[in-house]
């Protein structure tokens, strides 16, 4: 059990310390506000125990709250509110029936990736949900979830041999994948030929997730 779950659990009149199994002294925060965590993480100092599910984009903890808190949050924006804001500016404006939303998911989405998963997750969910909002107004959503395309920009200074090495390991198919290809499956999503496919998230990733 996730130390956060065991906190919302504990009995009022139990202390929280006590019910998670951690050593003083420990706060209880709902709902709070990222400036009061930080502020609580720094009082609590050395003598403060450490659990499971206090760490950073990865769990690890190892960055601090602050940085772990912009890390999150530029990741939401980056990869979920500028979706919703974009498609909710356009909205009207979108040809009914016959129109297609088409956003660019990842592969990440589904397998975790610490703050960049969580946000692809989220996006995708984001997805399901409108395509069933617009599906009776003939409107397509639909996103493509890329895997290992190392021509993107996100693999900048990130393609020595070993991170490359690294990285097809985890695709079942042993290839990165290619602009060329995440643009195909974009521009079916797109196209007339996709009036009756909506709420799909498809995976252009060389079965990423088979090589888990």
């Amino acid at each position: 059990m996730r130390a956060a779950a065991a906190v919302t659990a504990a009995s009022p009149s139990t202390p929280v310390s006590a019910s998670v199994g951690l050593a003083p002294p420990v706060a209880r925060m709902d709902a709070p506000e990222t400036e009061a965590v930080c502020a609580a993480g720094a009082g609590a100092g050395a003598g403060a125990g450490a659990g499971p599910g206090s760490g950073s984009g990865s769990g690890s903890g190892k960055i601090g709250l602050e940085a772990t808190a912009r890390r999150w949050q530029e990741a939401y924006r980056s990869n979920v509110l500028s979706a919703v804001l974009v498609t909710e500016a356009l909205l009207p404006f979108i040809s009914r029936p016959g129109g297609r939303i088409v956003a660019v998911s990842s592969v990440s989405g589904r397998k975790g990736a610490g703050s960049y998963g969580a946000a692809k997750a989220a996006l995708n969910c984001w997805v399901v949900d409108l395509a069933g909002e617009l599906a009776t107004q003939g409107i397509t959503v639909n996103a493509v979830a890329p895997g290992y395309i190392p021509e993107t920009g996100f693999w900048e200074g990130r393609r020595d041999p070993d991170e490359v090495a690294y990285r097809l390991a985890k695709v079942a198919m042993g290839r990165p994948g290619t602009l060329p290809e995440v643009a195909a499956a974009i521009a079916y999503f797109a196209s007339p030929d996709a009036g009756f496919t909506t709420c799909q998230i498809l995976g252009v990733d060389g079965g990423t997730l088979l090589a888990l």
